[in-house]
Parts: structure tokens; C-alpha cells; sequence
């Protein structure tokens, strides 16, 4: 059995807790895409962390963590995110790495800054973590998997060839020194070495658990809306965050996805740029961004102010549909305790018409909401963990959200904490 845990709307959803509360009964949480742009917050019995490579599965011993070939491996952070959690008492997890994933270099990192530094205002709000010129290498055929860190001259053959492609362009674009391919060289040669106990075949591992009936969690990063094809395109990531890649950033059969659990704030939040039919501003804004979350709603890698706004049904429908959401799953529903009314996005008005279907981004740059105000609870419901224990304004308020998103809300968060998150049916 494969279940799939992606984002339904811009990334920020809450996908880490989610995990961390279903890996309870998984024998392995799958990392499929992306990789250390995003972070996930965990609070557990171990305290609070921000994962942003490591699968979630990592604080349950009993579970193998597996990056699989659609990861973007910054080898750097994996390792000392992996020391972080050893220095603060967590037993070794069990992590295996894709002997194809393809490794994050420093100069994909370069040039990401140097990228969004030449754009200006014009920049898509990277994370500058070297996310698109990886993927760009990637497909371009450019790049280097794990494997071929073991090859000591199909290694040195592989980045001499890199580099004259990216010292021409280091150079005429950007006015930058070019790459010492030497001490690159030396320094990936050293880290394979730190990481070969972990490196295996993950696409056969997955398979043959697969047949001995193992339940295998997918972790997707970001949310539909970030995705190159279905998403506010250019304003996405760079890899597919959509359950249906997992099966190919993971390794697994199309066939063996059973269910798919999409994430989705009470209200909207996001970090980066492009259009966001919903944001909020001034005091307002302020309010909300610090009310959400254990710390306020700042990104997980960043640090950034995440922009906020009021739940947006047209943008969570879409995301439940091109994910293929089986059931959808509703975080920081305590968080809008302090509202006596709250807006609902239910349509926008775009050229003199209302729609309700989610648009291609030059429309949606031209949207703005229609909303629909639901009776707040003004309550505190940080901790409840039974949909009968909620007021009933609040009640009312989820069973409107479910029925805006066509798709069964069964799981609800009302805190950050694993045992904050219950279901409802």
C-alpha cells in the first residue's frame, strides 16, 4: 500500500505534522521531490525541528527514510541536518539514499542567487537554494547522480565538462570567477564517502517491500500550485509536487497509489512570489501571519514572512483535483479563534464575469475574490481533538470548506503538536 502526502495549495500547508502523525503506521515515509528550499516543522516529544531533507519518518526508529531519485541532494545540508538530530538525542534513523538522485553542487546554488539578483524586481522570489539550475542540469543532462560519484573519472570527466558550459557563462552574464573543478573535485570525493552506507538502489528496495506488504508514506514538498504544469507558472518550483510523480520521483508502480491526502490551511498562507487572489494586508496581515503556527507564519528555511490571507476555495478545489485528493486534510483551524466573522473565497471576478474554476496565471493576475462571511466561534480550540468538542460555528465552518473543496475533510489539526491532529470520521 502507497499513500501520498502533498500540498493542496502554495506549499506551507502543514505536510511535515501530517506526515509525522501517519507515519505512525507506515513502515516507510518516501522524500520524492524537491529539495532543501522547503522545510517542514515538526514538534514531537522530542521538541521542534525543521526538516528540510530528511523524510518525516525520521523520529520513529522502527521506519526506513528513503530520498529518492527525484530529490534534489544537497549532500551539505543532508549530513548536517542528520548530525543535528544525532547531537539532540534522536537514535540514528534508518535513511537510505537513490544511488540516482542527483546531487545539489555548490555553483547551482551560485548561480540561483546570481540569477534572481540580476532579475531585480523582476525575480521570482527564490529561495536561492539552487533549485532551478539543478533541475535545469538535470534535464539538460548536465548533471551528476550519486552513482557516478564512485567513478573517480567518469566523475572529473563529468564536471570538467560542466564547467566549461558554466565558467562561459559565470563569465559573460554575470562577471563571476569560474568554478574550481579541482577542489569541487575533492570535496564530492569526501562526501560520497560519508554517504555510501546509506546509498542503494531505493526504486528496488521500494518495490520488494512493496511485495512483502509494507505501507509506504510519500512526502511530497510545496503544493499543486507550485508545480511547473498545473501551477501559477512561471511563480512554481522546479520538479512536480503532485502525487503523481510521485510514483516517479519515488521509484513505486502508478498502480500502488491508494490514497492521497491533501493539505490545506484554514486560511491561506505563502512564501515567494506571483499572484495570490486572496493576500491580506497591513494590521490585518500582521495579525494573522502571527497568530498561525507555533511561531507565526514565517518560512521553515528562509525565515521569510509568509503572505496571508482568508481560505481560498477555487485555488484548494483545483489542487485537491489535479492531485487526485482522495481526502482532505485541514491544519491551524485554531488559529482563527480570535475572529468574530471570516471571509471564504468562493469565486473571483475577472473581466465583468464571476468564475469558480482556477484559471492560467495571466487571468489570475487579473482576479480578484468574491467572498462569503461565516459567523467566527471566538473560542480557543487549540488542543481539541474531537470534531464533536468544537463549537459549532466552528463545526459549520469546516463542513462549508468541505463542501467549497468536493472533497472529504477527515483530518483535522488544531495545534502543532502530533497529538493535536485528529480524525473526524
Amino acid at each position: 500500500m502507497v499513500r501520498a502526502i502533498v500540498g493542496a495549495n502554495w506549499g506551507d500547508e502543514g505536510k511535515g505534522k501530517i506526515t509525522d502523525v501517519l507515519a505512525e503506521d507506515s513502515d516507510v515515509v518516501v522524500r520524492f521531490q524537491g529539495g532543501a528550499n522547503a522545510g517542514h516543522t515538526i514538534i514531537n516529544d522530542y521538541g521542534k525541528f525543521a526538516l528540510h531533507l530528511l523524510p518525516s519518518g525520521v523520529f520513529h526508529q522502527r521506519i526506513a527514510n528513503v530520498i529518492g531519485p527525484g530529490v534534489a541532494l544537497d549532500i551539505d545540508k543532508l549530513l548536517r541536518e542528520y548530525d543535528e538530530l544525532v547531537t539532540r538525542d534522536i537514535p540514528r534513523p534508518r535513511l537510505y539514499i537513490s544511488d540516482r538522485a542527483q546531487v545539489m553542487l555548490p555553483y547551482h546554488i551560485d548561480f540561483d542567487r546570481f540569477e534572481e539578483e540580476r532579475l531585480g524586481k523582476a525575480s521570482f522570489g527564490s529561495t536561492k537554494s539552487g533549485i532551478a539550475p539543478f533541475y535545469g542540469d538535470k534535464y539538460l543532462k548536465i548533471g551528476l547522480q550519486v552513482c557516478q560519484l564512485y567513478d573517480k573519472e567518469l566523475l572529473k570527466a563529468r564536471l570538467n565538462g560542466a564547467a566549461s558550459q558554466k565558467n562561459a557563462i559565470l563569465e559573460a552574464l554575470y562577471h563571476q570567477p569560474p568554478i574550481d573543478v579541482d577542489a569541487l573535485y575533492q570535496k564530492l570525493l569526501e562526501q560520497a564517502e560519508r554517504i555510501r552506507p546509506m546509498v542503494v538502489d531505493t526504486s528496488l528496495y521500494l518495490n520488494r517491500a512493496l511485495k512483502e506488504g509494507k505501507r509506504i508514506l510519500l512526502e511530497g514538498q510545496l503544493g499543486s500550485l507550485r508545480d511547473p504544469d498545473h501551477g501559477i507558472y512561471p511563480y512554481t518550483t522546479s520538479s512536480s509536487p503532485l502525487a503523481g510523480f510521485g510514483t516517479v520521483g519515488a521509484g513505486v508502480p502508478a498502480n500502488s497509489i491508494t490514497d492521497v491526502y491533501c493539505v490545506t490551511k484554514a486560511y491561506s498562507s505563502c512564501v515567494g512570489a506571483g499572484p495570490f487572489t486572496t493576500e491580506i494586508f497591513g494590521d490585518e496581515a500582521t495579525e494573522l501571519r502571527n497568530r498561525g503556527g507555533d511561531a507565526g507564519e514565517y518560512g521553515a528555511t528562509t525565515g521569510r514572512p509568509r503572505r496571508v490571507g482568508w481560505f481560498d476555495a477555487v485555488a484548494t478545489r483545483y489542487g485537491c483535483m489535479v492531485q487526485g485528493a482522495t481526502e482532505c486534510v485541514l491544519t491551524n483551524l485554531d488559529v482563527l479563534g480570535y475572529l468574530s466573522e471570516i471571509p471564504v473565497c468562493i469565486g473571483y471576478e475577472v473581466d465583468g464575469q464571476t468564475i469558480t474554476d482556477f484559471p492560467n496565471t495571466p487571468t489570475l493576475m487579473r482576479c480578484k475574490p468574491v467572498y462569503t462571511t461565516l459567523p467566527g466561534w471566538n473560542a480557543n480550540v487549540r488542543g481539541v481533538t474531537s470534531f464533536a468538542d468544537l463549537p459549532e460555528n466552528c463545526q459549520k465552518y469546516v463542513d462549508f470548506l468541505e463542501a467549497q473543496v468536493g472533497v472529504p475533510i477527515n483530518m483535522i489539526s488544531t495545534g502543532p503538536k502530533r497529538c493535536e491532529t485528529f480524525r473526524r470520521r
